[in-house]
Parts: structure tokens; C-alpha cells; sequence
């Protein structure tokens, strides 16, 4: 396995896939910043993402697109069959980095948040340092928090305050569903604000669905990464507008806080089900933003972006 390089003699920084640590110049191939192999949730009855063999079949075909590393955002509760992961990513090929976390309350049943208890924290560690699952499992590479809709309920202060302290132990990165796009600065003005997180460990997800370009160039300014993921959702606004919405980033001087995902959620949203899937980021979108962006700055997004937002100086 490759060796972690030292940063500052103290710790070293490594992208943590499910199989081990990596050099963040290990991320292999084109990344998709924002996927789920496996999801399950009350909201979305009946499409579950929990077919291995299908995830294996996605995978396959990311690989032969051209991808070499996805990061499932999927999080504690939600069906993340993380032993299955390990498996798939030998495999497959593909890296795959896995999350701790919590998502929205009406992406649980009420036993589930219960059987959590007070101390999120020291579960989203333990799952960072020890392993999913115990000790020995798979660890995870990242902190899966949600905001709310143009603002932050109690239960997001709650999770995300939880993933400022999980960081602040272990110095993982955070990654923070934005609901339908908002509520970006009140993220940042919890997390890097009064929790001390530093910008640079937070990417923000789901920005593609809130076409408010003054609050991505602010959250870019701060030096927040954004995840641009879920593309191939032409219900969205910026379906039809991301080229130019990224156009603009890369002009403004913030070509480097972009990330890619395709944020598959349900079955029939998987390529080998008929939809775009994880493909698509890495081939079809690909193709499609070189059209409006220099082929070089789409590159970055897909390769040396991602490696630096998701390679951490783990501290544990």
C-alpha cells in the first residue's frame, strides 16, 4: 500500500478510502465527488440503492467511463453496507471513500435517531478512527452533515456542531447537504464561525439547485469547496445553466473549489438501470462542460480538486 506523505512531521495527509489510507496523488482516475452505491430511506419508498450486484455493475461502468474514485455520501442509518463496499472497490478498481454522519430527521425512522443517543460525536469519530461498524470495519473518509431549507432547524445544529467537533479530533472533512441549494452562508457562519472548522474542510453540496451565483462566489471566497452534484436532474434550475454558472467561478478566480458528483439516489437513477448515473460525471457531463470550460480547468475538477478536499491531516 502506498505510504501517507508527512505533513509538518506530525501527521500525514491521506485520502482514507474503505481499503486503507492513500496519498491524496493516489486518487485514481476521474472523481465523482458526490455518489451513493447503497441508500435507504423512508422519503424515497421502493427505489433503495440496496442491490449489490447492481452497485457492482455501476461501478464497472464508472470505471469503463473513465472513473477511478467516488465518495459515497451515504451516512449512518441509511443502509451504507459498508463491508459490501470493501469488496466492491477490490473488485472493481474503483477507490471508494466512505461517510459517518446524519443526515435529515425525515430520513430516519424515529427508533433509528433514538437508538443514536446524545454523544454524535464521539459516533462520527469512532466510525472516522476505528472502523463503520467497530473497530476493524471500514473506516470512513468524511463527516455527512445536512443543513435546512434557507436555514438551519435545530436538528442541523445539532448534527453540524457534532461534525465540527468530529473534525476538530480528527481533522476530517466535512461535507454538508445543502437543501435544495440554500442556506450555504448560515453553514459556514456555524461550521467555520462560532465551531472554528477551517473553510477549507467543508464542501457544500448541492449548490447546482440554488442558481444564486453571488452566494457561490461568497462561499468559494471564504474557501469552501462546492459540490456541483446531481446534474443530470433537469428538473433543477441549473441543469440547463451549469456550464455558465461554473464559467463564472473559474473567471471569478475559484476554478479550484470545484467538485463534480452525480448524486445517484434511487434505482432507476443508476446507468445500469437506464438513467445517467455515475458515468455520466466523469463522460458525458465531462464532455458536454468542455464545450464552455477549457478541457484542463474540467480536469481539475475531477482530479486535483477532489484530492485535495477529501485528503486529510489525520490527527487519529
Amino acid at each position: 500500500m502506498d505510504t501517507p506523505q508527512r505533513i509538518a512531521g506530525t501527521r500525514s495527509a491521506a485520502l482514507r478510502t474503505v481499503t486503507g489510507d492513500l496519498p491524496p496523488t493516489a486518487l485514481h482516475g476521474r472523481c465523482d465527488a458526490h455518489d451513493h452505491l447503497f441508500l435507504t430511506s423512508p422519503q424515497l419508498p421502493g427505489q433503495e440503492l440496496a442491490d449489490p450486484a447492481a452497485a457492482a455493475a455501476e461501478l464497472r461502468a464508472f470505471r469503463e467511463a473513465g472513473g477511478g474514485t467516488v465518495v459515497q455520501w451515504t451516512p449512518y442509518g441509511m443502509g451504507r453496507r459498508a463491508a459490501e463496499l470493501v469488496r466492491l472497490s477490490r473488485e472493481s478498481g474503483v477507490r471508494i471513500v466512505a461517510a459517518t454522519g446524519l443526515h435529515q430527521a425525515a430520513h430516519y425512522a424515529p427508533e433509528v435517531i433514538a437508538r443514536v443517543g446524545g454523544d454524535l460525536a464521539g459516533l462520527f469519530v469512532a466510525e472516522l478512527t476505528e472502523g463503520i461498524g467497530g473497530p476493524g470495519g471500514p473506516r470512513a473518509g468524511l463527516v455527512k452533515v445536512a443543513g435546512g431549507f434557507h436555514g438551519l432547524d435545530a436538528h442541523a445544529r445539532r448534527t453540524l456542531s457534532a461534525a465540527a467537533e468530529a473534525h476538530h479530533a480528527t481533522g476530517a472533512a466535512i461535507g454538508v447537504h445543502l437543501e435544495l441549494g440554500t442556506g450555504a452562508l448560515d453553514v459556514l457562519d456555524l461550521l467555520c464561525g462560532a465551531a472554528g472548522v477551517p473553510p477549507r474542510r467543508v464542501v457544500l453540496g448541492h449548490l447546482n439547485r440554488s442558481p444564486d451565483t453571488a452566494v457561490h462566489r461568497a462561499a468559494a471566497g471564504a474557501g469552501a469547496y462546492l459540490a456541483f452534484d446531481g446534474p443530470s436532474r433537469t428538473h433543477h434550475a441549473t441543469d440547463w445553466r451549469l456550464p455558465e454558472t461554473l464559467a463564472e467561478l473559474v473567471d471569478a478566480g475559484f476554478g479550484d473549489r470545484i467538485l463534480l458528483g452525480g448524486d445517484t439516489t434511487t434505482a432507476a437513477a443508476r446507468s445500469v438501470d437506464g438513467g445517467p448515473g455515475m458515468p455520466y460525471v466523469v463522460d458525458g457531463l465531462r464532455r458536454r462542460l468542455v464545450l464552455t470550460l477549457e478541457e484542463a480547468a474540467v480536469e481539475r475538477m475531477l482530479t486535483a480538486n477532489p484530492a485535495r478536499a477529501f485528503a486529510t491531516e489525520w490527527r487519529a
